[in-house]
C-alpha cells in the first residue's frame, strides 16, 4: 500500500539515512546549474552568490519547520490542503503539485534525450522514449522499496562528476579569468534581491519536502530539518551545483540555456560528461515521477473517487511526459511554471501561517477526516484571492519592477488574508492519528 491519500503509520516510516539519499536525488538537478548560471548572466556572479547565500539560509529556515510538520503528523501537502481549503482545494492543491513535478520531469528528462542526440544522433522522438521508457520503472518503487538505494549509489558517482567536469573544463579552457567578476545587467532592484527572487520561483521545493519529509520518522525530526531537507541540503544544492555551473560555463563561454549546460559537460568529459548526465537526471527524474504519480493519485481519488494503485499513476504519468516533450514544451513550460509558482509560494505561505498558529499544540494534528471538512473553507479564498493578485501582478507590464517583486508580494497577500481567515473559522484539530487503521472509512471515504 503507498497510502498516497491515508496518513503514514509510524511503522511505514523510513530510517533517517534511507530516506535522505531518496531525497537528496534532487540535489543533482541540472536545472540547479540553469538557474545560477542565467541569474548570474542576468545580474552577476557576485549578486548570485548573495542571492544564493540568503535562498539557503530562507529555504533552510522554511524546510525546517515544514519537514518537521510533515514527519509529526505523516500528512501529504493533498491531505494536510483539506485542512486549509477545504476538501475541493485540496484537490487543486493536489493537481498543481502534480502538474508542477511532472513539468520539470518534462525539463530533466529532455536534458537526457538532447545530451544522447548530440551524442550519438538520431531522432529527438526515439530519444524522447527511451528516456521515459527507462525511467518509469525506476519511480515504480517506493521510497522505502529501492529508491533509496538506487539514489545513495548514484550519489557519490555525481559528486564525482562534478569535481572532474571542474577539473577537465579547466585543463582543457583553463581558470576563467572573469567569472566572479562578469558585469550584471542594469536593473531597478538590486541584482541580489533579483537573484533571490529568482530563487524563489522554485518554491516547489516546499511541497517536495512535505511529501518526502512525512515519511520520516518523529524521532528524527531534528536531522531531517536541518540535514536532509534544511540548510545542508540547499548548501550543496544551490551553492555547490550553482558555482560548479557558472565556472564551467564561463570556462566554455557558453550561454544560459537547456543545450548549454550538456554542451559544458560532454565539452568537458566526452562520454563521461554524458554519463554525468545521465546519473544526474535519472536521479532527479526518481523523485519528479514518484511525486507527480503520489499526487496525481490523490487528485483522481477526490475528485473521480478512482483508487488505482500508484503503479498505474507512474505509468499514466510517464504517457503525459512523453507526450508533452512531442509538442514545443519550452514555448509555455516557463510560463505555466510562472503561473504553478504563484499557487506555490501562496500555498507555502498559508502553511506557514497555519503551523505557526498551532506550534504550542504538539498533541494535535489537522483534522482530516472528509466528513468534518467543508467542501470549501475560508482559507481557500484567501489562496485563491492572493494567487489571482499574483497572477494579475507578474502579467501586468505597467509596473515592470512591481512583477519582478509579485513572490514576496503574494506571499505577503497570502499569510495576511490566510490569518483573518482563520480567526474567523479556525480549522479543526484532532489527537494524534499516527496509529488510525488506513482503511478506517472516516478518514477518506472517497477511495473505499
Amino acid at each position: 500500500m503507498s497510502y498516497s491519500n491515508y496518513v503514514l503509520p509510524a511503522a511505514a516510516r523510513a530510517g533517517k539515512w534511507s530516506l535522505t539519499m531518496a531525497w537528496w536525488a534532487v540535489f543533482s538537478a541540472m536545472f540547479w546549474i540553469y538557474v545560477a548560471v542565467a541569474s548570474a548572466g542576468a545580474v552577476g556572479v557576485v549578486n548570485t552568490i548573495i542571492g544564493m547565500v540568503l535562498t539557503i539560509m530562507t529555504y533552510g529556515a522554511i524546510n525546517l519547520v515544514l519537514a518537521r510538520f510533515a514527519a509529526r503528523t505523516g500528512l501529504t501537502v493533498s491531505l494536510f490542503s483539506r485542512t486549509l481549503f477545504g476538501l475541493v482545494g485540496s484537490a487543486l492543491a493536489s493537481l498543481i503539485f502534480a502538474a508542477t513535478a511532472l513539468y520539470y520531469a518534462v525539463f530533466e528528462g529532455s536534458i537526457i534525450a538532447v545530451a544522447f542526440q548530440q551524442y550519438f544522433g538520431g531522432s529527438m522522438v526515439i530519444w524522447y522514449a527511451i528516456v521515459v521508457i527507462y525511467a518509469v520503472p525506476l519511480a515504480l518503487g517506493g521510497v522505502q522499496n529501492w529508491l533509496d538505494k538506487l539514489n545513495g549509489l548514484l550519489l557519490p558517482l555525481y559528486l564525482a562528476g562534478l569535481i572532474a567536469v571542474v577539473v577537465a573544463s579547466t585543463m582543457i579552457k583553463g581558470v576563467p579569468t572573469d567569472w566572479i567578476g562578469a558585469a550584471a545587467a542594469s536593473s531597478a532592484l538590486p541584482g541580489w534581491l533579483t537573484s533571490y527572487l529568482i530563487y524563489m520561483g522554485v518554491y516547489i521545493m516546499m511541497m517536495y519536502t512535505f511529501d518526502y519529509a512525512r515519511l520520516g520518522r518523529q524521532r528524527d525530526e531534528k536531522f531531517l530539518g536541518t540535514v536532509a531537507f534544511g540548510w545542508v541540503f540547499y548548501a550543496f544544492t544551490f551553492g555547490l551545483n550553482g558555482l560548479v555551473g557558472i565556472y564551467i560555463m564561463s570556462a566554455w563561454k557558453l550561454e544560459a540555456s537547456e543545450t548549454g549546460v550538456v554542451q559544458a559537460f560532454i565539452s568537458s568529459l566526452g562520454f563521461v560528461g554524458l554519463l554525468v548526465i545521465l546519473i544526474s537526471q535519472t536521479r532527479i527524474n526518481t523523485a519528479n515521477y514518484f511525486l507527480a504519480s503520489e499526487n496525481l493519485s490523490a487528485f483522481a481519488s477526490r475528485v473521480f473517487k478512482l483508487n488505482l494503485p500508484r503503479s498505474v499513476w507512474v505509468v499514466v504519468c510517464g504517457a503525459l511526459a512523453f507526450s508533452l516533450m512531442l509538442t514545443d514544451v519550452l514555448s509555455y513550460l516557463l510560463k505555466a511554471l510562472a503561473w504553478q509558482g504563484v499557487f506555490v509560494t501562496a500555498w507555502v505561505a498559508i502553511a506557514l501561517v497555519f503551523i505557526g498558529l498551532n506550534w504550542k499544540k504538539q498533541d494535535l494534528v489537522p483534522d482530516i477526516r472528509p466528513t468534518n471538512l467543508k467542501a470549501v473553507s475560508p482559507g481557500a479564498a484567501a489562496w485563491v484571492v492572493a494567487s489571482a493578485a499574483g497572477i494579475a501582478l507578474t502579467e501586468q507590464t505597467i509596473w515592470p519592477v512591481v512583477a519582478q517583486l509579485t513572490p514576496l508580494i503574494t506571499m505577503v497577500l497570502a499569510a495576511g488574508i490566510y490569518y483573518g481567515a482563520y480567526k474567523l473559522s479556525p480549522p479543526q484539530l484532532m489527537s494524534s492519528v499516527e496509529s488510525i487503521d488506513p482503511a478506517d472509512e472516516e478518514l477518506d471515504p472517497a477511495i473505499r
